[in-house]
């Protein structure tokens, strides 16, 4: 739990809209709090920490993050207790992994107390946006970008951070059905595939589009040299389980080293006692594996999905479908550990849990 060391300066609104949103039909990404979190970085500092009533704000059109994309996000959940606290998952995973990805693209790095203590105090601020329902939770997004008026490519020398905070409820409400991506690359080695930058999700909407036309949800991409192997699966990382095995693509530059994912892998391994692998998977496998009645199950695990079950993929214009999942399958057994931990019903005996 962070303590208060920081000045923030507090800005309340004058006419909360808390009372205008149907907490049953939350949605994901559609209605935000109150307020955000704001600093800015100029001549090598993050100044002006304040917290302002939630509002558009004005750009200069020469913005350099709008023509050279220097803008890194991350995504994370606070979830209330049936006591009413409050608490975030992994908070400080998220932390190291923002200023990973400002590294990457050339930004300067967000000092920690600026990075949590806002967290903190405007989840506090607006502390009665957390929804409390069955799968709701408050969506957290800390986004910063560059924001120097210039025509020239060049590293920015100024910054804005912000943080914004959604009530949101589930993301996927059913199985999903994937098409496995063997043209469209999203990333390849030594590019930007590990950093949550914004133009690795602006380059996905096409095939993403197309995949949807043809009846699926979302896509899985393969390597961008020979489209073989296994990557993520649109917005999540990719979990197969195949005789009794919890297998998921190595981590290297191409794949987001997701929250949920090393959540998952902790608890299968030590909570679950589930085999785990962590190892290059080829489509072929995938197939081969489906054919001779192994694959047992397919899921995505993400921090907007959580764990998402995934009912077909398709593959060279066939789909194979997957078994129905129950109570005993390995990804519903790894939700109902991470629901029941993030919910305070289930002992956070690995310490993820961060009260606000």
């Amino acid at each position: 739990m962070t303590t208060d060391t920081m000045h923030i300066e507090v800005t309340k609104t004058k006419h909360s809209h808390l009372s205008e949103i149907d907490q049953t039909k939350l949605g994901f990404g559609t209605y935000f709090s109150d307020h955000i979190f704001v600093s800015n970085y100029a001549k090598g500092q993050w100044k002006n920490p304040r917290i302002i009533p939630f509002a558009n704000f004005e750009v200069s059109p020469c913005m350099s993050a709008l023509h050279y994309g220097q803008s890194i996000f991350e995504g994370m959940k606070a979830y209330r207790y049936d006591n009413g606290d409050i608490y975030m998952f992994r908070p400080l995973e998220n932390f190291k992994r923002f200023n990973q990805s400002a590294e990457r693209m050339a930004m300067p790095t967000i000092p920690e107390d600026v990075f949590m203590e806002g967290l903190v105090q405007l989840i506090r601020t607006d502390k009665n946006w957390v929804p409390s329902g069955k799968g709701c939770s408050l969506y957290i997004r800390p986004v910063a970008f560059a924001t120097e008026a210039h025509i020239g490519v060049k590293i920015s020398d100024t910054y804005d951070f912000m943080i914004i905070t959604s009530p949101v409820g589930l993301y996927y409400s059913q199985p999903v059905k994937v098409l496995v991506e063997t043209h469209f690359t999203r990333a390849v080695p030594g590019g930007v595939g590990f950093a949550k930058t914004s133009g690795n999700y602006g380059r996905s909407h096409l095939p993403t589009k197309l995949a949807k036309e043809k009846g699926y949800d979302q896509i899985i991409w393969t390597d961008g040299y020979s489209h073989k192997y296994l990557e993520e699966s649109g917005t999540m990382n990719l979990m197969c389980v195949i005789n009794d095995t919890l297998i998921t693509p190595e981590l290297h530059d191409t794949i987001l080293n997701g929250i949920t994912r090393k959540s998952v892998i902790t608890l299968a391994r030590e909570d679950l006692g589930i085999k785990v692998e962590e190892r290059k998977i080829t489509v072929d496998e995938l197939v081969d594996a489906h054919d001779k009645g192994k694959l047992q199950e397919m899921f995505g695990a993400g921090t907007a999905a959580t764990i998402a079950p995934i009912s077909l993929f398709g593959y060279n214009g066939k789909d194979y479908t997957l078994p129905s999942t129950n109570e005993k399958s390995i990804g519903n057994r790894i939700k109902k550990e991470l629901d029941g931990i993030r919910s305070g019903k289930i002992a956070d005996k690995h310490n993820w849990m961060y009260k606000v």
